[in-house]
């Protein structure tokens, strides 16, 4: 199922269970600009909104993924008082933590430029893969400003030490280095990248919904937390709580009794259906 009330996104709710969100504005290389930005935040809470959707897969219409900020937003910003810039500030930051914090597993894929604030996106994912040939930079000191709001997600992906050097030297650098320096995942020759697309998409849709969503708050909790007796305790009860679960209770029999989990059956009609 297709929702087309975006102007510069398109969401996608395929049947197995996973949600779509392709930039697309490949005519501006998918520029952000103040509608797209918005635009995200509306559709980041549509999909989290939706309890059918077990994970989303962020993704850019075109030859580019996104080429960072569009230069008549750009242009718009220069002649904007302290305060109007620190709205579309908070708008941007709104939209990054929304990202970080979404509930579900996200996946984005990365053809072409990743610039400024696309790799903000990037790093509020979850995960990322890409086209080895890809193009990465944090251009903003070219232009005598700073990759500010994105700094602290782009830090957990990378770390603060590639940050330092690729925030200030504005280098770009590709696919390969991306995966290296833990930007990416994987990094896969362009022509199998959507075959490697599909690839993490089946695999996904092996585990259980409850399961992903329930690991990705104990790692986000467990990552950023003193290892306390407070700590370990929320470790003891996450387990607790999903063992006793309804589906947890359905993936220990399936895997005890040898047959598939419910969630896999359903992946399975669904698919069947569309």
């Amino acid at each position: 199922m297709n929702v087309n009330d975006f102007d510069t996104l398109e969401l996608e709710f395929d049947p197995r269970g996973f949600a779509m969100l392709w930039l697309n504005r490949p005519e501006k290389n998918n520029a952000f600009n103040a509608q797209m930005i918005r635009e995200l935040i509306i559709a980041l809470e549509r999909v989290q909104g939706d309890a059918s959707v077990r994970f989303l897969v962020l993704r850019a219409r075109g030859k580019h993924f996104s080429a960072g900020a569009d230069l008549a937003w750009m242009q718009e910003s220069a002649n904007l008082d302290y305060n109007t810039n620190l709205g579309d500030a908070r708008e941007l930051g709104e939209l990054m933590y929304n990202l970080a914090k979404l509930k579900l597993p996200s996946l984005a894929v990365v053809q072409g430029a990743a610039y400024g604030g696309a790799l903000g996106l990037i790093s509020c994912c979850d995960m990322a893969i890409g086209a080895d040939d890809a193009q990465f930079c944090l251009s903003e000191v070219k232009i005598g400003l700073a990759p500010a709001v994105i700094s602290p997600f782009v830090i957990q992906a990378i770390g603060e030490r590639h940050a330092r050097r690729y925030a200030l030297t504005a280098e770009r650098f590709d696919g390969l280095r991306a995966r290296e320096i833990g930007l990416l995942a994987e990094s896969y020759p362009a022509s199998e990248l959507e075959q490697q697309v599909q690839r993490w998409i089946d695999n996904l849709l092996l585990n259980s919904p409850q399961a992903m969503r329930v690991s990705k708050d104990l790692l986000r909790e467990v990552g950023h937390g003193e290892l306390t007796p407070a700590l370990r305790r929320y470790c003891e009860n996450a387990i607790a709580r999903i063992r006793v679960s309804p589906e947890g209770q359905e993936g220990l029999r399936a895997f005890l009794q040898k047959r598939e989990p419910a969630w896999r059956d359903d992946n399975n009609k669904n698919g069947e259906s569309r």
